[in-house]
């Protein structure tokens, strides 16, 4: 799936850690959803949109730097009519790119997106009953289907062999018990799964991407069935299950959901590697430190001195102190890209995912209809008791000492 030269750009940079290996590009605060566990859309509204000149300079940069992958996400980028042109941008200087959608993606804008070089997709996917999902999308009707029809697009224009396609499934309270079924979704159609817990935020809280919903956080009563879900997808991605995160990030999610510190960091004195290994960029081209943190100064990726203020090590000294302050996070990529860099087992299990697995003819093309019915015999051979969720939840009013509504319980 990767092609030589972002293979060995992301090889130096996990080894070395001097260059940025993984960078996320928010194209656009714009999105068709207002989901539950994001803020972004309200968060970077407050920037103009990078254009397609700035993309063009802002990728010029990065492919001096040696950058190996950019993450295209928004909000939704396809709402970008020009999203075909940023993935050229990218793909035509040799960084690896990944783009993201909600399921807003048409296939006219997937097929020019493959023809100017995307291999790499992932999709917003948190449940297999649509109004599940739907309800997790703001109760937007009918986003579960899209997403459906989104991924059925996906395998009929995207390369069935040397392609990577995933689904983003966000843990909370109420998707906890339906996450194996996703699982199982996705590995018999050819896809993964990347977990991310939610992550809420107090208002008064300087972070950029988090929800304040506190619906979204898990009550201290559903820890022992999140104990018990991420064992099971432990041992379902030992049985060869499509379960992309790694042991170390699977036991990080536990102790976050928890409030307890995250650990994944301990390689590197309890520090993130922003800007060693990975950074953001707002719509507007301004590095971040991250999709949570912004700085005051403005540090446009596109600027031609960037490469400069990075090799120089003035865009560190500007990112350090946060980093180092920061309590840590679970935003899948971010975390992951440190563990590969820093626990060499896992290295050596994404050389086989994506080196090996992702090589592998899939049963594509898949039609719309064909994946509900996968789907639908899932939820039937794994039903989702519900009634356990809701039995350790009754007594429970309260949370942080934040009052709750009732969680809803949707039937299957």
């Amino acid at each position: 799936m990767f092609n030589l030269r972002p293979t060995l750009n992301i090889a130096r940079g996990l080894i070395t850690r001097r260059r940025p290996v993984y960078v996320q590009f928010y194209v656009t605060a714009r999105c068709n959803l207002t989901c539950k566990q994001c803020n972004i859309i309200y968060a970077n509204a407050d920037v103009q949109e990078a254009t397609l000149d700035q993309v063009h300079a802002m990728a010029a940069n990065l492919a001096e730097l040696g950058t190996g992958i950019v993450l295209l996400t928004g909000g939704e980028p396809f709402v970008r009519g020009d999203l075909p042109d940023i993935v050229g941008a990218f793909a035509s200087r040799g960084i690896h790119v990944r783009t993201q959608t909600n399921g807003l993606a048409t296939a006219t804008q997937m097929q020019a997106a493959v023809a100017n070089g995307a291999r790499d997709v992932s999709i917003s996917l948190d449940s297999l009953v649509g109004e599940k999902q739907d309800f997790l999308n703001g109760s937007h009707d009918r986003s579960w289907r899209r997403a459906i029809d989104a991924i059925s697009r996906v395998t009929h224009t995207y390369p069935a062999k040397r392609s990577f396609a995933a689904f983003g499934t966000v843990l909370s309270p109420h998707n906890l018990l339906e996450i194996p079924n996703v699982i199982r979704f996705a590995t018999e159609i050819g896809w993964h799964v990347s977990l991310v817990p939610a992550h809420i935020a107090d208002p008064a809280e300087a972070f950029n991407f988090r929800s304040y919903d506190r619906e979204m956080i898990v009550p201290p009563a559903l820890y022992p069935l999140v104990d018990e879900v991420l064992a099971e997808c432990a041992a379902m991605k030992r049985a060869g299950y499509h379960l992309y995160d790694s042991t170390e990030y699977l036991e990080n999610i536990r102790r976050f959901v928890r409030g307890e510190g995250v650990q994944w960091r301990r390689r590197n004195k309890d520090v993130c590697d922003s800007p060693e290994l990975y950074f953001a960029i707002r719509p507007n081209g301004d590095l971040a430190v991250c999709c949570d943190h912004i700085l005051a100064e403005s540090y446009p990726v596109w600027h031609p001195d960037f490469p400069r203020w990075y090799r120089e090590r003035e865009i560190h000294r500007v990112v350090h102190p946060i980093a180092a302050t920061c309590s840590g996070c679970m935003y899948g990529s971010f975390p992951e890209i440190s563990i590969t860099s820093h626990f060499p087992m896992t290295a050596l299990e994404r050389v086989g995912v994506f080196f090996g697995r992702s090589a592998q003819p899939k049963p594509w093309p898949l039609s719309s209809e064909r994946l509900i019915e996968i789907a639908d015999r899932i939820n039937h051979l794994h039903p989702v008791d519900h009634s356990r969720a809701a039995a350790l939840l009754e007594p429970v009013t309260s949370h942080a000492a934040v009052t709750r509504r009732p969680l809803p319980v949707l039937s299957t």
